[in-house]
Order: C-alpha cells, then structure tokens, then sequence
C-alpha cells in the first residue's frame, strides 16, 4: 500500500513538468460539420452492446444512462471496464446503465460524427487534450467542477490536467501508458542477446543479425495508422528531443524541421531494410499483437496496456521484457523522454437528460476502471491506488520503473493535435510507411497543410 502511494506520488511529480500547456484552453472546434462516415477500411464488426446485470430492487423511477467505448473483447481494458460496471451498478440500483463498444479507430468516426450531430450518449470514452478540446469548444461536454470536488482527495489535480480547458474540468482520467518496447527475449536469444540492445548502434546491429537469421524485428500494424506512429513518433523523439516533438504537436513550432526530416528518413529506412513485416501493412493491431505473441517478429512498440495480455499467458509472459526506444541522437535526446502519458478519459455529454447523476457516477466508474485496469497490468494508475497492489505483473512493474526516471512525456501525436490536422497528421504517416514520401516530403507537405 506504501509503495504505491509513493508511485502515485512521484508519477503526479514527473507529470507536472509534462502536462503544461496541454489543456489551458479548448483548441479550435472541428465539428461545424459532420465528419466523414467510415471508410471499408475502418470499418468495424458489429459493435459489442451490452447491459449491465439489472439490480433486484430497481427503482420504478430508475435513471437511464447509455456509454459508448473501445473496451471490445479484444481490448486489454475489457476486464477491467467489466469489474468496474459491475460494481458501480450494483451501488446504484436507481440507474439503468447500457453500454457499447466499438473498434478503437471505427469509435473515433463514430464519436465525432455524434458530437457534429449533438446525438452523443451520456457518457462517452475520449482521448485528452486536443481530442477532447473540440467537444469542448463546440459545447458538448458538461463541466465536471462541481462532482469533482467529492474525488479531489483520490484523483491528484496534476492528473486532470490533459482534460482542463480554461480552469474548468471536462474528463475523468482512468491510467496513463507509455509506448513501450517489448521484446521476445527467446528470439533475441537465437541470435545473441541476454538483454535488450540500451543503444542505437547496437539495437541496429541486433536488427540486423535478426534479419540474416531469418527472423522479423518488427510488426506493426499499417491498418491502423495510429500503430506507426508508436513507432514513428518514438523514432523522432529520440532524435529530435521532447521539447521539439511537443512544441510541434501544440501548434508552438512547424513541422518544416531538419532533425523531424531526417528522423522520418531513419524510419522509413528501417522499413526499407526489411525490419518490418511487409504483410504488416494491410494487418489489424490485433492481428499484429497476434503475430507477435505466436513468435513471428522479435519487437512489437506499442501501448504499455499490452502488459495485461502479456503477462496473463502463460507462454507468453516469460519471454517478453519491456524497455524504451534507444536514444539515436544523443545531443538532442535522452532516455527518459516517453510517448505517452495519461490520455485515456471518459466525459459526460452536455445533452444528456440526467447530466448530473451521470457525472457522479463516471467519477465512481472512472475510479474503479483504473483500479482494476491498474490490477489487471492495462497501465499505471492516474488516480491514487488502493486495496492489495502486490500482485502488480512484472511487465507493470518494470514500466513503473521506467516512469519513475521519466524526464519528461510528448502525448500521442493525434491526441494532441486537433482533430483536423490529427487526420492531416495521419495521412503522411501513410504515406511514409508506404514509402511514398521521404523525410523532406513529409515535414514540407506538414508545413504546407498545417502550419
């Protein structure tokens, strides 16, 4: 109990330093008209709908509350979200509560395409920062000052600030996660490594030996964009530095940069090289994380949340280890310097007939989500843990380690930005990853669309 309210303590300390600037006012709405339906491509199977169990005793005046999210039954959240509901409504019998989720990058068409048309549920899974600052700035999310202050005590200040917007509170965070390097230590055995490689040079050297011995460094996910930029973004911030990395994402600097170009050049020269799947490109992320459990590819970057699933197979969960991208330009970057941070937030629509009690009641769900998510391994706890924590995986523990001599964080590129040039953004990371354009081509066609 000690040792993680010390975490929490020293997690609020490093995120003070990571946050300013982030969410001091809402970014430029992006919903004055509606957002394009789902290409096939994005499209998603049927959504998973599901009631909470109703109470014995439910009120004949019972509230009705609908949530939409991304915990489908793939996603490593989906226990955790399961637990939490369970518990909330077992609490509430007065409520009846339904909820749905949908596929990560379908949900992000279909939410925004309910905010243009202000046909939103009551409460609503979101991304932080510019991605919920849209919302916010269209007036469609309720304020949570007031149901706030029943949580301050468990849920640090330092924590809300990815959903602040000029002083006032629209989300309620659940964990925080990182993009994480996680290796298959049986594989990297094969071919020399007891560890994984600290340094660029030798983290190339290890990709190449893997490649000559007929194994895939890497697996990622072309189907869903926001896969490379796990990849991608890492790759410039070890360039680059944070501080240039977020001065861009922010709108403080443009994307016409050198050191940006030329980190671009690097990934698309892993590419090239052969460390990735060529069939990665037209893969899901479940599918990838897939290939990668099997023993296809040696490294898989991606969310720390995958330290659940890890870790509870039984096969799995010893081979892999966890550690950050290797510093490629040591004059500009440092280890420490983390993708990531606390993103993950549900808020409340300002429609919504019973506004009110639904905010109490996302804070309650809110609370036990991370709790269990914190539990399960789906990432490190925004609000302050409680209850029996020393049965925290491995994995877990070993990205806490890695936060605790964090410097400082750069929040997903497409959380960060508005939703526009998110969409923008991620365009050119296609096209990268397909090899279409170079690091020039990239950081000018930015320059040019963006800023």
């Amino acid at each position: 109990m000690k040792k993680a309210k010390v975490l929490a303590t020293l997690l609020a300390g490093v995120m003070v330093l990571s946050l300013a600037g982030c969410g001091s006012s809402p970014a430029p709405a992006a919903t004055e008209s509606p957002a394009p339906a789902a290409t096939t491509e994005e499209a998603a199977p049927a959504a998973d709908t599901t009631a909470a169990e109703p109470a014995a005793e439910a009120s004949a005046d019972a509230i009705n509350l609908e949530m939409w999210c991304i915990a489908t039954e793939s996603d490593s959240n989906r226990h955790s979200y399961e637990a939490a509901i369970a518990d909330v409504t077992a609490a509430h019998p007065e409520i009846n509560f339904t909820w749905e989720a949908i596929e990560n990058q379908a949900y992000k068409t279909k939410i925004k395409a309910a905010v243009a048309a202000d046909e939103m549920p009551d409460i609503f899974f979101t991304w932080s920062c510019a991605f919920l600052g849209d919302f916010v700035a269209a007036d469609r999310v309720y304020c949570l000052d007031d149901a706030y202050q029943n949580f301050k005590d468990e849920l640090p200040e330092v924590m809300m600030g990815n959903s602040t917007y000029d002083g006032k509170h629209y989300g309620v965070p659940l964990t925080m996660n990182i993009v994480g390097l996680f290796a298959n230590m049986d594989i990297l055995s094969e071919v020399g490594y007891s560890e994984v490689p600290g340094s660029y040079d030798e983290f190339i050297a290890c990709c190449d030996k893997l490649v000559e011995a007929g194994y895939i460094p890497f697996g990622c996910a072309g189907k869903e964009t926001w896969c490379v930029t796990e990849y991608l973004e890492s790759v410039i911030e070890k360039s680059c530095g944070a501080d240039v990395l977020n001065d861009i994402f922010l709108g403080r600097a443009s994307w016409n940069n050198e050191d940006v170009a030329a980190a671009v050049d690097t990934f698309q020269g892993m590419v090239t090289k052969g460390y990735f799947d060529p069939e990665g490109i037209a893969l899901s992320n479940d599918e990838v994380k897939a290939n990668f459990m099997a023993g296809k590819y040696a490294f898989y970057m991606n969310g720390t949340w995958n330290c659940a699933d890890f870790s509870a197979d039984a096969d799995f969960g010893p081979k892999v280890k966890v550690s950050e991208f290797p510093v490629i330009n040591a004059d500009k970057a440092k280890l420490g310097q983390l993708i990531g941070g606390p993103s993950d937030t549900l808020a409340v629509a300002a429609s919504s007939p019973n506004a009110e009690a639904a905010a109490q009641f996302t804070f309650e769900l809110g609370r036990l989500i991370c709790h269990y998510g914190y539990l399960d391994g789906c990432g490190l706890p925004a609000w302050t843990p409680f209850g029996d924590t020393s049965n925290i995986n491995p994995l877990t523990q070993a990205v806490s380690e890695i936060c605790a001599k964090a410097d400082s964080y750069v929040l997903f590129g497409d959380t960060a930005m508005n939703a526009d040039e998110a969409n923008t953004y991620l365009s050119y990371v296609d096209q990268v990853y397909g090899c279409n354009i170079d690091g020039a081509g990239f950081v000018s066609g930015l320059a040019a669309d963006i800023r």
